[in-house]
């Protein structure tokens, strides 16, 4: 039987404690806001692959004390059914600077503590990355980090990473919803064990720390490997009001490259109201802008930037007279080629390996099939990504490098998850054997064309108002064929893989080579001509995501492909048939 909204307003003041929030719902029983009260009330907010992540205000639905000690309380009874030596290997609790990360960290540990589970705890807030360093470090049997990365002001999250340092991925997380539903009722409110001391709470910074930072020097400069620091490689780094200074600025200690680093001082101290910028994302136009000013006011021509949560990494070149920002293709396709061209020539191509998702640019694929390593395609996310890089080295692989599109590079040497810090470590020791050769990263990326083909992407995205829209728009599309439409376009269609309905008409049984999800929409395409597309409905967003790629034998050909092909499918696939129902919002995806 379904409950009155007022029965569920009165279930939330019953259980919260926290009387902020306690304040917004009573305030809104008291003015009869009924609206607002069923958005915040009566569904709950998600928990998913990416853990839970929301805006903050009171309700079931957004992210608060409340949903955090059910979300934590839901979590340690999963561990404890599903992890030996549970309560003795503990869990990692970790938080970023954003307004009640700080909060939301200590209930999380105290809900543990409450279940008998040892908390090795992170005394000041960090980068989401040692979280699943951590993990691995301390054998713990998970990991939380309070973080919404580089979402608004107004929201947080909860992300959990598994015993083995990668982020969850099913039935994990289906196990770990299911269990918080049998967990709802709050067991402890109690933060002083953070605060006061306990014996199942251990200050853990100090233990972790160093060995992080070797191991980034480690995959930076491999033994064996030596690149000269090169004077002239001076860079502007900024963690956009976020927690990425401490660990860059140690990082750059660690590699000798502290004094060739100036920072942006406006947004150099963590912020959690990220006052100069629209959107805390180095994705977003604009979100460079200050770090360029400040690299053009000392004649420097290279920027770094990372995200609040210092997870993603970002660079600008000064390139004649004018800032280039590479891509997170671009800055992809850069990492890893440095990292085939330094790996021992006395090692099997063969057993080295490299990952990137399925939205991601295809050239380190076209690297790997010129040269013989081994490549391998995920399905979007570091989830995926970290969790087959674990696989594969079980198969004696050698996995040193994954990348995303969204600004995304992981160094499995150091953290199975995206890291801007060791990404930025091995970068600018590319740059210095870059300029070794008289490259810089521009010219040498311009090399990657010349020999791999020009690569061109027109990313986009579509306003979807619900999810029953974009599954009767991706329910057209299938029907524009039998089995499958047989173009776009001009252009044949080559192949056709659905991972919703679980169809690859290139494999002999038509069984796709990544998992299938029924609950989400996918459709990826080759073309004839070496073009390749994804259409996708966001998990985190209310969006339908167009990754377009094309290669030609110059960027202008390619470029000209790919937006072609992102008209025609405007034109073909996505005609609403309620032209108010979805608007086109052109750009640079920005992916959550």
């Amino acid at each position: 039987m379904t409950k009155d909204i007022k029965e569920l307003a009165e279930e939330w003041l019953r259980l919260d404690e926290d009387k902020s929030t306690t304040d917004e719902i009573y305030k809104l029983l008291v003015h009869g806001d009924i609206h607002e009260l069923e958005m915040r009330l009566r569904n709950r907010i998600a928990f998913g692959t990416a853990g839970l992540r929301g805006p903050m205000k009171a309700g079931f639905a957004c992210m608060n004390s409340l949903t955090v000690i059910q979300a934590s309380q839901g979590l340690a009874a999963y561990l404890l059914e599903h992890e030996d030596s549970c309560k003795y290997r503990g869990v990692v609790v970790g938080r970023d600077a954003r307004h009640n990360s700080e909060k939301f960290a200590k209930l999380t540990a105290a809900a543990f503590v409450a279940k008998g589970i040892k908390v090795w705890w992170y005394e000041i807030p960090i980068h989401t990355p040692l979280v699943p360093f951590g993990v691995r470090e301390l054998n713990a049997v998970a990991g939380v980090m309070i973080t919404a990365s580089h979402n608004p002001a107004q929201d947080n999250g909860y992300k959990v990473y598994w015993s083995n340092g990668c982020q969850i991925i099913p039935p994990h997380d289906s196990g770990i919803a299911d269990s918080i539903l049998n967990n709802l009722k709050p067991v402890t409110w109690d933060t002083s064990v953070v605060d006061d001391g306990c014996l199942l709470i251990e200050g853990s910074l100090g233990l972790v720390r160093d060995n992080y930072f070797n191991a980034i020097r480690a995959a930076a400069r491999p033994e064996g490997v030596y690149v000269a620091t090169d004077p002239n490689l001076k860079f502007v780094y900024t963690p956009m009001h976020g927690v990425g200074l401490i660990p860059m600025t140690l990082c750059m200690e660690n590699l000798g490259l502290a004094s060739q680093m100036t920072v942006v001082d406006a947004q150099a101290k963590p912020d959690p109201d990220f006052p100069t910028v629209k959107f805390p994302n180095p994705e977003e136009k604009g979100a460079l802008d200050l770090a360029i000013q400040t690299a053009d006011a000392a004649s420097v021509s290279l920027v770094l930037a990372s995200d609040p949560d210092a997870d993603r990494l970002a660079v600008a070149e000064k390139v004649a007279g004018s800032w280039h920002i590479f891509t997170g293709n671009q800055l992809g396709i850069l990492i890893g080629s440095y990292l085939f061209e330094r790996y021992p020539k006395e090692n099997s191509r063969e057993k080295l390996g490299m990952l990137a998702s399925t939205v991601s640019s295809r050239m380190l694929h076209a690297l790997a099939t010129k040269e013989g390593f081994y490549f391998a395609e995920t399905l979007t996310g570091f989830k995926w990504l970290g969790n087959v890089a674990l696989d594969l080295e079980e198969k004696k692989y050698d996995i040193v490098y994954a990348f995303e599109e969204a600004l995304g590079y992981m160094i499995p040497s150091v953290v199975h998850d995206k890291d801007s810090i060791s990404a930025a470590a091995v970068f600018l020791t590319a740059t210095s054997h870059w300029f070794s050769q008289n490259l810089t990263p521009y010219s040498k990326l311009q090399q990657l064309y010349e020999y791999l083909g020009f690569f061109e992407d027109a990313n986009t995205y579509l306003i979807s108002p619900s999810s029953a829209t974009t599954t009767s728009v991706f329910t057209a599309i299938r029907a524009l064929g039998t089995p499958h439409p047989s173009d776009v376009g001009s252009r044949k269609i080559l192949r056709w893989r659905d991972l919703t309905v679980g169809y690859d008409s290139k494999s002999k049984d038509h069984v796709p080579d990544l998992p299938v999800d029924k609950s989400s929409q996918m459709i990826t395409c080759e073309l004839e001509g070496g073009a390749r597309f994804t259409v996708r409905g966001s998990g985190t967003e209310p969006k339908i995501k167009l990754y377009i790629e094309n290669v030609g034998e110059s960027r202008k050909v390619a470029k000209a492909g790919a937006e072609e092909i992102l008209q025609d499918l405007l034109q073909e696939w996505f005609k609403p048939e309620f032209p108010d129902s979805m608007a086109v919002s052109r750009g640079r995806l920005a992916s959550v």
